[in-house]
């Protein structure tokens, strides 16, 4: 085979897809950035550029973004502050930083993927109607539906109607697997989100079509517990009878049944774990008619009749399923969706976590805990992501503002 020669081996290089990435803790900003720069400084021009910095930086997030440009080039920016960061050190090894300040940076070059940063208004009346057609929402991000597969989606926590803005890009873009998350909140006089060199509130973005995309994975974190009812009852986000088979009775009824089944310890959890999983109808070709459990909370119960209110609007039919949250349960929930990845066969480029601040060491008992068990069937793989106050992640065939989730988003080559 004859040698490439020097303009053949440049431009096949440029037309490599790779990832860079640096996690630098620290106090001072101008410190973290120096670090930051010191070990991505060498790196070409990146497609996109993924900052994630801790809530401590938050009066400087207006200097951030400015401070990065003018040492790394990257044609497109986004981030947001996180109550922590993820990212992946010098030495390869990724970690999640929960406490201490930090900035994570990746630099990412996906040839043959047209990249479309995006931004939507910070107020309620902005958007468009959800009983309207989609073409007011195509217009507000400024790309049509066609080709797009994937987005990466992160809001401020000022923002209003948050669910709606999730239906309505979903409505516009329904193939596109979404993934993100609700940036930390702070008392700084702006926003929590960053696109290109601009601090915004409102909600930023990215489209992604063609060669590289995102593949999503979805920890609720939570295990069933006792059998799946049915919904006879329900009035707005109220359940008031469920059944199973052909007998009927109050949740609250349900739930005392299913006390007398379990363990000590999970009596004990459900004091204070207790959540419903409430069913979606999935299409999905890899389990199809098999319906998959949107994690709730539960959050009231009434004495008197037996009714439980739910953080979902509920409706008769639905199936439910009373689940438990811990970090056993967590784990092996995780493990079992990340061997699924695995199994896929699409070697990802870089691995991005958005996780509730609810999970990390409480949860898991340990650093690293969601970082951990990706390294392991991951293990040259970059990580990168965020402490939310909130998970923007698929069940089923929808996308949902989630909580206490590790909301995950594999950069992989598509078609």
């Amino acid at each position: 085979m004859a040698a490439l020669s020097l303009l053949e081996r440049l431009t096949r290089r440029h037309d490599e897809a790779w990832c860079r990435t640096a996690l630098v803790q620290g106090t001072g900003l101008q410190e973290v950035v120096d670090a930051v720069v010191r070990e991505l400084g060498r790196c070409g021009p990146a497609d996109l550029a993924l900052v994630f910095a801790s809530s401590r930086f938050a009066s400087d997030l207006p200097r951030l973004l400015p401070l990065l440009q003018q040492r790394l080039r990257a044609d497109h920016w986004l981030g947001c502050l996180g109550g922590g960061v993820v990212g992946t050190a010098a030495d390869g090894v990724p970690h999640e930083i929960e406490q201490d300040s930090a900035l994570s940076v990746t630099l990412l070059r996906v040839p043959g993927t047209t990249l479309h940063p995006f931004a939507l208004g910070s107020e309620a009346e902005t958007l468009p109607d959800l009983d309207g057609p989609a073409e007011p929402w195509l217009e507000q991000v400024g790309s049509a539906s066609t080709g797009v597969h994937s987005m990466l989606l992160l809001v401020d926590p000022t923002c209003p109607a948050i669910n709606d803005l999730i239906s309505g890009l979903d409505y516009a873009y329904p193939g596109a697997v979404k993934v993100g998350g609700l940036a930390a909140a702070h008392s700084a006089p702006h926003g929590s989100v960053l696109l290109d060199g601009e601090v915004r509130q409102g909600a930023v973005g990215c489209l992604l079509s063609g060669s590289w995309g995102l593949d999503a994975v979805v920890a609720q974190g939570c295990k069933p517990i006792g059998p799946v009812l049915a919904v006879e009852q329900a009035q707005r986000n109220v359940v008031l009878q469920v059944s199973e088979g052909q007998r009927r009775s109050t949740p609250v009824a349900a739930l005392q049944a299913i006390l007398s089944g379990l363990s000590p310890e999970e009596r004990e959890q459900v004091r204070h774990s207790l959540f419903l999983g409430v069913g979606q109808s999935s299409f999905s070709l890899d389990n199809p008619g098999d319906p998959a459990f949107l994690v709730r909370n539960l959050i009231g119960v009434d004495p008197r009749n037996g009714a439980v209110a739910v953080g979902e609007r509920m409706r008769v039919g639905q199936q439910v399923q009373f689940q438990l949250r811990d970090g056993e349960a967590s784990h092996s929930e995780l493990c079992q969706l990340l061997d699924a990845q695995a199994q896929r066969q699409r070697a990802p480029l870089a691995a991005l976590l958005f996780a509730c601040l609810g999970r990390g060491q409480g949860l898991h008992g340990r650093a690293d805990g969601d970082v951990g068990p990706c390294r392991e069937r991951f293990a040259q793989v970059p990580i990168a992501g965020a402490f939310c106050q909130g998970e923007i992640g698929p069940v089923a065939c929808s996308t949902h503002l989630h909580g206490y989730t590790a909301s995950w988003g594999f950069v992989v080559p598509k078609g």
